[in-house]
């Protein structure tokens, strides 16, 4: 079984191939089954590997399958190979899981688009990229994934270019995210220089050629890769921006693909940050910072889509923060239960926008749960997860991140109980502008004459993705039950990977169940409240500042000391350096040339006789110069 570890990966790319070669021909719908297809057959075969390494006993779950030697130079050897490992493994079945329904899903979404084609062009060769991240056997297989997404989301968010937003959205992702990939790079190198090796296995078993300062370095650059791919502050305003793709583009990015990445990358080098708690610690507080900053700057947001891109902001720092504390179960816990309810809320919304006409301001919306029942109640079914009511699976994972918060600093987990709470109020509040109170889309702008809107619920292939992701949003939190030690499948599932780096904590069975029920009241306020304030209303603008409007202005900041400082350092050596002083330069050599050619001219009469002259003058002086010599 583990032998077939190798489809995984070259099915979506086989898709990329067929669909860039002969997809004109197959043509809409049948590209859009054939990349599904291709999708769901490696989801098919990740199973098949999942299963062959369950049975394995838990010391032998680590297989690496080599698939080329890609760079032979002096003595820099770099194959291209498969880790397969429960922490692998893990990433490549939701991440084949979840894209493939988003697949099937955007078949109905992107059916009159004009390049529907290219989109399941991009998205096949997205997935592939993401496998290639997971599944890498070291840290340059996983760089070429990790640019490989990088690449590809620049294709989907600006894939309707034509708009000038979504053409700027693409290149400002394109812009964070490699910032964050100079740090990736760095710490390449700088592991190679100490170890010799870009193999996790070996780096991993020689730790002990990275000195304390090393360690430290090399994790606080792979933490600047994450902070840029998974849009930790103050690195995380594109992707909001990143809304302006089409919206099964936003679920695949926020739920199975990309900005997980960074997640996964900080579980992967856990032995690197168990010995380096400045640096885990550093990860913990950005993730809280994020966190907060995330679901602040959600509950004010108009824009359907944009609520959904600043909750995934605040949902990472979460993960993030369980990272850094030494709870990578948790973070995994949670990004995998993440993965359910985020895509069911983004192809929720898509069935909204959709059914709307393209609008997307909530405020325009209203009374949608009569006309669209199967969308109004899967996406209740996602508020609820992700607000952590139980038994939703939501109240599991980030209770689970909260608890292990506690141990290192209760201060850290009073920020993300906070953002807890948010998260459950700006989720129900997007439920109830959208989907509750007046059908606000039955009347014009200023009018009172009925719009031409008939929204319904989408067509099968859209809505069967909703209910089976609304079925795993409810129950993925049942991987990993805190009641008994035959319950937490998750967490024995994955010790083999980073149990040697766990956050270790003995809580009473009372201190168990006392965080459970701080976690589930935080939940049930937080939605309560939003259900109480927003369910007949949407109008209280008291409540929704601009400074969150506009999170926390910090796109202002970046964008007045970086992007116009540098227009200015551009305009300035423009100006003043390249037309003044280099160009200037240029001229005055031109300048001196032409100067020297006015006065060399007056010698060139072409008169006969002149030239006699001066070549007589010239001979007499010779001679007597000679004549001078000679006699001295």
């Amino acid at each position: 079984m583990l032998d077939l570890v190798f489809l995984i990966p070259l099915l979506p790319l086989a898709g990329f191939t067929i669909l860039l070669l002969f997809g004109r021909k197959l043509g809409n719908p049948w590209a859009g089954w054939l990349a599904s297809t291709m999708v769901l057959a490696s989801f098919g075969v990740a199973i098949d590997v999942f299963v062959g390494l369950f049975k394995r006993q838990p010391d032998n779950r680590s297989y690496t399958q080599h698939f080329f030697q890609w760079l032979n130079v002096g003595h820099l050897h770099i194959g291209v190979g498969a880790l397969v490992d429960p922490l692998s493994m893990t990433m490549v079945a939701f991440i084949t899981g979840v894209s493939a329904l988003i697949h099937f899903y955007s078949i109905g979404y992107m059916e009159h688009d004009k390049d529907f084609t290219k989109f399941f062009v991009y998205l096949n060769l997205f997935v592939f990229s993401m496998l290639m991240l997971v599944l890498g056997d070291n840290l340059l297989v996983t760089f070429f994934g990790w640019e490989g997404v990088g690449v590809c989301s620049y294709f989907l968010i600006s894939f309707w270019f034509e708009r000038p937003t979504a053409a700027s959205a693409g290149k400002k992702a394109m812009i964070y995210n490699r910032i964050g990939d100079g740090g990736f790079l760095l710490a390449i190198f700088l592991v190679y220089s100490r170890v010799g090796s870009l193999n996790y296995h070996y780096i991993f078993s020689h730790l002990s050629r990275l000195s304390p300062t090393d360690m430290t370095a090399t994790g606080l650059l792979l933490f600047l890769a994450a902070a840029g791919k998974s849009a930790q502050t103050p690195l995380f305003p594109w992707l909001a921006d990143a809304m302006e793709g089409p919206t099964p583009v936003s679920a695949l990015i926020h739920a199975a693909t990309m900005v997980t990445a960074g997640v996964y990358l900080m579980c992967r080098i856990n032995p690197i940050l168990h010995l380096t708690p400045d640096a885990a610690h550093v990860v913990a507080w950005v993730g809280a910072a994020t966190a907060f900053l995330g679901a602040t700057s959600a509950c004010a947001q108009q824009d359907i889509k944009k609520i959904l891109a600043y909750s995934t902001v605040s949902q990472l720092g979460f993960m993030f923060m369980a990272a850094g504390v030494g709870a990578y179960v948790a973070a995994i816990f949670l990004m995998l239960t993440h993965a359910f309810y985020k895509a069911l809320l983004f192809l929720g919304a898509g069935s909204v926008i959709h059914a709307m006409d393209d609008e997307q301001d909530v405020k325009k919306m209203g009374g949608l749960a009569k006309v669209m029942p199967i969308t109004a109640v899967t996406f209740a079914v996602a508020w609820l997860s992700i607000a952590g009511v139980p038994p939703f699976s939501g109240f599991w994972s980030k209770g689970d991140v909260l608890q292990n918060a506690w141990v290192l600093s209760p201060g850290l987990w009073a920020v993300g109980a906070f953002s807890a709470l948010l998260t459950a109020y700006y989720m129900g509040r997007e439920f109830s502008l959208v989907f509750l109170g007046e059908a606000r889309w039955k009347k014009q702008t200023g009018g009172t004459a009925p719009h031409d809107l008939h929204p319904h619920d989408p067509r099968f292939v859209m809505k069967f993705p909703l209910v089976v992701l609304a079925f795993a949003a409810t129950f993925a939190g049942f991987l990993n039950l805190p009641f008994h030690p035959d319950f937490v499948f998750l967490e024995k599932w994955l010790n083999p990977v980073v149990g040697a780096s766990l956050l270790s904590h003995n809580f009473s069975v009372g201190a168990d169940w006392a965080f459970a029920l701080a976690d589930a009241a935080i939940a049930v306020t937080g939605a309560s409240v939003a259900w109480t304030l927003w369910k007949s209303r949407s109008d209280r603008e008291n409540l929704e500042p601009g400074i969150l409007q506009k999170a926390w202005g910090i796109d202002n900041v970046i964008d007045r000391t970086f992007a116009k400082t540098s227009d200015k350092l551009a305009a300035f050596m423009t100006d003043g350096v390249d037309l003044k002083v280099i160009d200037g330069a240029v001229n005055m050599f031109g300048k001196l040339a032409v100067s020297s050619g006015r006065v060399l001219r007056k010698v060139q009469t072409g008169y006969v006789r002149m030239y006699t002259l001066f070549f007589a003058a010239a001979s007499i002086a010779l001679l007597a110069y000679l004549m001078t010599r000679v006699a001295s």
